[in-house]
């Protein structure tokens, strides 16, 4: 397997891992929230060697080894980041290889700028979590009265067996600690004592003062042009809840697969490689890498 090749785009601000030749057709991978660039650490290198491109996925501002952001998260402020990383990288048209959160951040980015987006491959995430619009007054008193609560340090820990341990017990969705390794030991400052600590900004726990509403979100998907794979993990967090449903339906060029596994079924040992055959397969039966 492919070695990974550490870098740093858009004037040093944001980090990135890169597998693969570098001439060789570029895909940007995207993590999901409060992940980083070693959530593509198992997929990347089978899809290196089995399609020849590079991968080089990204540190979302404020995640991993990527600077953090003064202004705030909000999800298209990702876009940013996205963009960034493709003028940076010379690619005028950008395969997007995404999960969960960094799924929103793509879907996005295809509605308003479709000539800048070549495909989409989502994992286990489709466009941008919603409030409905009667709720907006209630999302915004969350969000203003969070940024305004002193900035929490960030969580320390003896070693880095007992941050892996701590991410497995408090994750938002399950995940075992062989898929939780390698995002954990990515995202692991060490200090002179020999303690860890997380290097992920604490402000990214805050509530979102705004949120697109379901319409919203649903027009934007329908505005996506690009030919889109959707693999689910049948464990994952989309299934046939309402909303997940509608969101399939928008996408007007939209293949899913459901494949065993949960959230994270790309990073988990036992899923990854279906993964990368699903998406080998897509390509073969209609696309080009």
């Amino acid at each position: 397997m492919s070695e990974a090749q550490a870098l740093r785009v858009a004037g040093g601000r944001l980090a990135a891992l890169a597998w693969g030749e570098q001439g060789a057709p570029t895909w940007l991978a995207l993590h999901g929230w409060l992940d980083n660039a070693a959530s593509f650490s198992r997929l990347a290198p089978l899809l290196v060697a089995r399609l020849g491109i590079r991968v080089v996925a990204l540190d979302f501002a404020g995640h991993g080894h990527s600077a953090h952001r003064e202004g705030g998260y909000a999800l298209w402020d990702y876009c940013h980041d996205l963009l960034d990383a493709s003028d940076a990288l010379g690619l005028a048209r950008v395969t997007l290889l995404a999960h969960s959160m960094g799924a929103g951040v793509a879907c996005l980015t295809a509605a308003a700028l479709p000539e800048r987006v070549e495909r989409l491959l989502l994992i286990d995430g489709l466009g941008a979590v919603t409030t409905p619009a009667a709720e907006s007054a209630t999302q915004l008193r969350k969000g203003l009265l969070a940024s305004r609560r002193p900035r929490s340090a960030a969580p320390r820990y003896p070693d880095s067996r007992t941050a892996i341990a701590a991410r497995v017990a408090g994750g938002v969705t399950p995940i075992d600690a062989a898929t939780a390794t390698p995002l954990v030991e990515r995202n692991l400052a060490w200090e002179a004592d020999g303690h860890v600590r997380l290097r992920t900004d604490g402000r990214l726990l805050r509530p979102s003062p705004v949120r697109l509403c379901p319409e919203q979100a649903l027009a934007l998907l329908g505005a996506i042009r690009a030919p889109a794979l959707l693999i689910e993990g049948a464990a994952g967090i989309l299934g046939e809840h309402d909303m997940a449903r509608a969101a399939r339906a928008a996408v007007p060029r939209l293949t899913r697969r459901v494949l065993q596994g949960g959230h994270h079924l790309h990073l988990e040992p036992g899923s990854v490689a279906a993964v990368a055959e699903s998406m080998a397969t897509w390509l073969t039966d209609g696309q080009q890498a």
